[in-house]
């Protein structure tokens, strides 16, 4: 399923992008005046393959997993915080469930590896690879064939949700320690050291900063990841909710659906999906620039270009539900404005 996703990835619709940036330059308004609106919404003709892109199905996928590392140190809040906040996504008390509503989008919620056994639940979708990962301080964190699983398992939960009506999909995620491993995968790719890449996460202090800088460093070591094989860093230095992520990712561009990607450990998967399926990076918007210190470097190697900066740090999918209301509204002022012909407008050359 995976190698045949990949295949599936084909290249933007250049003459719906043709099409749409002649549009924007002749609507009622100075060429590229609209700026970052103008360049998502020609983004959207190529990955939609219509020159009118219209968002009506919008989704945030946020998965969840523990991690090994979580318990020596590197976060601020105890391993139990996953599924107790699992908990809080499926009865509506997260900042995503606030942010999902006021942007009009739905949310599913993953259990991609939390080391709980939750009782069945109506908005609970289990992909549960195993009970959390293994400590990456000590060796993998998780054998080759769970890597694969959890990317599948992202591939067929987009899949279903594209079965729905799916048109954007935004990227969250939830798991106490997880920026750690995401860290990992980013000074793996990057060839930054850890030192400029970690950040406080969860908001560890001056000390709970360097025990993670020297994890990552640790990390890295014991494992040898190989930089140019996305499943090996992920098998060796990620996580569950990472992998299936960078199937969330391979799905959604593999049906000519647009990604939203929210921050820090978002990022991380899609830099995973990159160095997996190279195909699948028009098919990326960033939602924000994440306050993690090496959020900056990530979104360099990527070449993307945040939409927003507002300092979060919080992940869930939260900057990409605000990013999708952005993602929409660039697409309305590309179908509703009109141009300076439909209006009987003069323009600059007239």
């Amino acid at each position: 399923m995976i190698q045949k996703t990949i295949d599936s990835i084909k290249p933007l619709d250049q003459k719906a992008i043709e099409e749409a940036q002649e549009r924007q330059n002749n609507l009622t308004k100075p060429a590229g005046s609209l700026g970052r609106l103008e360049e998502v919404s020609i983004q959207l003709a190529g990955i939609f393959r219509n020159p009118l892109p219209a968002i009506k199905d919008k989704v945030i996928i946020t998965m969840a997993g523990d991690h090994g590392v979580a318990k020596t140190g590197v976060s601020a809040f105890p391993p139990e915080v996953t599924p107790q906040m699992v908990m809080n996504f499926l009865y509506g008390g997260a900042a995503i469930n606030a942010l999902a509503s006021h942007v009009g989008a739905r949310i599913t919620v993953v259990d991609m590896g939390v080391a709980f056994d939750f009782e069945p639940h109506p908005n609970l979708v289990d992909k549960k690879v195993a009970m959390g990962t293994q400590n990456i301080l000590e060796g993998p964190a998780m054998t080759p064939e769970q890597a694969k699983a959890a990317v599948q398992a992202g591939i067929e939960v987009v899949t279903e949700e594209i079965e729905k009506g799916l048109d954007i999909v935004g990227t969250g995620d939830m798991g106490i320690g997880n920026t750690t491993p995401s860290a990992a995968i980013a000074s793996v790719l990057t060839g930054k050291p850890a030192a400029k890449i970690a950040g406080r996460g969860t908001g560890v202090d001056d000390e709970g900063l360097q025990i993670k800088i020297k994890a990552i460093e640790t990390a890295i070591e014991v494992n040898q990841p190989n930089p140019n094989d996305g499943f090996d860093i992920l098998a060796k230095v990620g996580g569950f909710e990472i992998g299936g992520l960078v199937g969330v990712i391979l799905g959604a561009a593999a049906n000519g659906k647009a990604i939203m990607v929210d921050g820090f450990i978002s990022t991380a998967a899609a830099m995973l999906a990159v160095s997996i399926a190279p195909m699948v990076k028009p098919y990326l918007i960033s939602a924000h620039r994440s306050q993690e210190f090496g959020h900056q470097l990530m979104l360099e190697w990527l070449d993307l270009e945040p939409i927003v900066d507002l300092n979060f740090r919080l992940g869930e999918g939260t900057g990409a539900a605000l990013g999708i209301s952005i993602a929409e509204a660039s697409c309305k002022v590309l179908s509703e404005m009109a141009t300076f012909a439909e209006a009987g407008v003069s323009d600059k050359e007239d």
